[in-house]
Parts: structure tokens; C-alpha cells; sequence
């Protein structure tokens, strides 16, 4: 009676450690999911919720001599003038200005949506002369405009650098760049620029990137969150969303669709190669097939020796000073490394630096092994 008492006791103890173990599974695959999971206002947005650029010019002053050079940039001195002569200010004919604490710059902004009248927005001031720093300017006021041509914000303020410098004796230390610096709040709005959300009862939604299954399950997600036959697929990238017609219940429908969370489709599998800079980046899904690698680099070493020449005693002859080149060819030998099928972006990694690849070997290696049909992923160079 005591064994099987004990036997029932292990057995509820055995069950009640696997009942435990399978909870905390499905619990680790539901935060698995869950994190992986993102919202569609991330991976799409609403047509005609764009934003727009401005443009303009203007001029800053107040530096500490550090501004344009009038004799190489007439545009500025034009400019003064002009300014001046609004403000009612008229220079004799012929007056050469020769002003250091001017300098042009080119003001950009970008005017978000629904922005309304009043609201601040930040501007970039960017130096177009020869000035040598924008510390401590300050900004004019600069109209601000669209493609269209109309002034949609008024630029003025303080301008911010970031950078620092100084230089005397012919030497110069700078940290950052000088020439460019910011407002925050910088510009007001001024006109509105009318925003649509859809077409009579129909919202449109724009991937960031096409993507067939992603369109599929955003179409699922928002049909099994908001109701059936809500959203439709249009092609690779819209989607046409049924949507209350009174302005407030649009807004507040469009809210509840972009909190919406679904899987997106894995990305394509690509690596983006800058041939410039010599950079290499991979996404995860980047794969291979079984190969094998060899890399060896050549190396060319040239030097020269100055070897002096001199004549005989009471020859006549003049000290001769000539060069001695020597040039020696050096070709490291190559280690052959095989790559396995399915290796992940890791392994990929790790193999390839195991070789001593650097970025610039990595290039070419990842070149060739596309060529031999190895690397299961776009190749991009940018």
C-alpha cells in the first residue's frame, strides 16, 4: 500500500512537471511570436500622408569674423544690399563692402502633414560661400519654399553648431563640421498644404517596400481584426481599405488599423556591397552553397636607395648623387576553406573572417562566389 502510494505520487509529480515544461513552451513560442510581430503603421502608410520639402535663402550674421569673403562671393554683397535697401537703408553709388561677419546660406525644412498654421518646425542652415564657421550666427528672416513656388514658412533664429575650431599660426584644429548648423523651432508655418485621407469610402495603404506576402497577411490581419472583406489587395504594395466617411470616425478607424500586429513575410535575401567605402552588409536570410574559398593577396614593394658618386682625386669630375631602385613581388599563399551548404549568416561571417578577408578581399570573394552560383541572395552594389 505504501509503494503504491508512493508510485501515485511520482506519477502526479512526473505529470505535473510536464504540464509545467509545456506551459512554459507555448509561453516562449507566443513571446517568440509576439516579438517578432510587428505593426502595420511600421511597415506601411496612408496615401497622400506625405511630407513636403522647403527651400530657401538667406543670410546669417553676427559672426565672429568667420563669414564669406565678399570679393570671392559677389552674391553675398548683392544680397546685403538688397536687404538694406528694403529696409530703407541706401548705399552711395560704387560702395565696396567688405563685411566678414556675413554669410550666405541655403535654409531646409521639412513641412510634416496636417501641419497648420503657427506650428514650429526645424530648419537646416547650410553655408553656400566661403565662410569658415556658422558658430554663433544668427539667421535672418528667410522665406521658405515648395516646388510650387509659394511660401509655406518663415525662417529666423539663432543658429546651433555643432562643431567647434581654432587656428592661429597657420595651424587649425576643428572638431565636427562648421559650415552647417540648426534652428529647432526655427520656422513658422504659414500656409497650409491640404491633406486627403482617401477617396470617397476607400483609404489606400503603401508598403515601404513590395512585398507580395506581406500584402497578404496585412490584408488577413485587418480583415480578421476590423471585419471581412475590409481591406483588398491591389497589387504588390496597395491595399484598399473600406473606411467610415465622417472625418472623425476615419481618423479613429485608421488608428486601430496601424496598432495592428502581424508577421511579416521574411525579407529577400540580399547583401549590399559599397564599393567605395568598402562596406559590406548582409541581411539574415543571406545562405550558401558548399564551396570553396582560396584567397591570396599579391604585394608589390618598391624602395629606392641614394647612392653617391664620387670621382677620382684631381679628376675634374663633379659628385653625382643617383637613385638605386629595388623592387621586390611577394605572393601570399592562399588557404583553401570549404564553406557548407545552409550555413547561416554567422557562420558565413565567421568562415570568411577565419581567412583573413578584409572588407575590400570580401568584395571580390563575394563576387565570385555569386558567379559560381554559391550565394543564395541579391547582390547589390551600391
Amino acid at each position: 500500500m505504501t509503494v503504491g502510494s508512493g508510485q501515485g505520487k511520482g506519477m502526479r509529480t512526473s505529470i505535473l512537471k510536464r504540464v509545467v515544461w509545456l506551459a512554459f513552451a507555448a509561453s516562449c513560442t507566443l513571446i517568440s511570436a509576439h516579438s517578432n510581430a510587428e505593426r502595420i503603421k511600421d511597415l506601411a502608410s496612408v496615401q497622400g500622408v506625405r511630407h513636403n520639402q522647403l527651400i530657401g535663402y538667406g543670410l546669417v550674421v553676427g559672426l565672429d569674423g568667420s563669414g564669406d569673403q565678399t570679393t570671392q562671393t559677389p552674391f553675398t554683397v548683392q544680397s546685403i544690399i538688397n536687404m538694406l535697401s528694403n529696409l530703407g537703408v541706401t548705399l552711395p553709388p560704387g560702395t565696396s563692402l567688405q563685411l566678414k561677419n556675413v554669410a550666405a546660406v541655403m535654409v531646409t525644412a521639412t513641412l510634416p502633414p496636417f501641419a497648420r498654421n503657427g506650428q514650429q518646425i526645424d530648419v537646416t542652415v547650410s553655408s553656400m560661400g566661403n565662410a569658415k564657421s556658422l558658430r554663433g550666427g544668427t539667421l535672418l528672416m528667410a522665406p521658405l519654399k515648395g516646388a510650387d513656388g509659394n511660401v509655406y514658412a518663415v525662417a529666423q533664429g539663432n543658429v546651433l553648431v555643432g562643431g567647434a575650431g581654432a587656428s592661429a599660426g597657420g595651424s587649425k584644429v576643428q572638431i565636427n563640421h562648421l559650415s552647417v548648423g540648426r534652428i529647432s523651432g526655427g520656422a513658422t508655418v504659414e500656409r497650409v498644404v491640404p491633406t486627403q485621407l482617401g477617396e470617397g469610402e476607400f483609404v489606400y495603404l503603401e508598403l515601404n517596400t513590395t512585398d507580395f506576402g506581406t500584402v497578404q497577411r496585412m490584408v488577413e490581419a485587418i480583415n480578421r481584426n476590423v471585419g471581412a472583406d475590409i481591406a483588398r489587395a491591389e497589387d504588390g504594395r496597395r491595399i484598399r481599405v473600406r473606411a467610415p466617411t465622417d472625418a472623425d470616425s476615419r481618423v479613429s478607424f485608421l488608428g486601430r488599423i496601424e496598432n495592428i500586429d502581424l508577421q511579416p513575410q521574411q525579407t529577400a535575401a540580399k547583401v549590399i556591397v559599397n564599393g567605395r567605402t568598402g562596406s559590406v552588409v548582409m541581411n539574415q536570410s543571406v545562405a550558401i552553397d558548399t564551396c570553396a574559398v582560396a584567397h591570396g593577396g599579391l604585394s608589390v614593394t618598391v624602395s629606392s636607395e641614394p647612392q653617391v658618386s664620387q670621382p677620382a682625386p684631381l679628376s675634374g669630375g663633379q659628385t653625382v648623387v643617383t637613385e638605386r631602385a629595388d623592387i621586390q613581388v611577394a605572393q601570399q599563399g592562399g588557404s583553401l576553406l570549404t564553406l557548407k551548404a545552409g550555413a547561416s549568416l554567422a557562420e558565413v561571417v565567421k568562415a570568411l573572417n577565419a581567412i583573413g578577408a578584409t572588407p575590400l578581399d570580401l568584395i571580390a570573394i563575394l563576387q565570385a562566389m555569386k558567379a559560381a552560383g554559391a550565394l543564395r541572395a541579391e547582390l547589390e552594389i551600391i
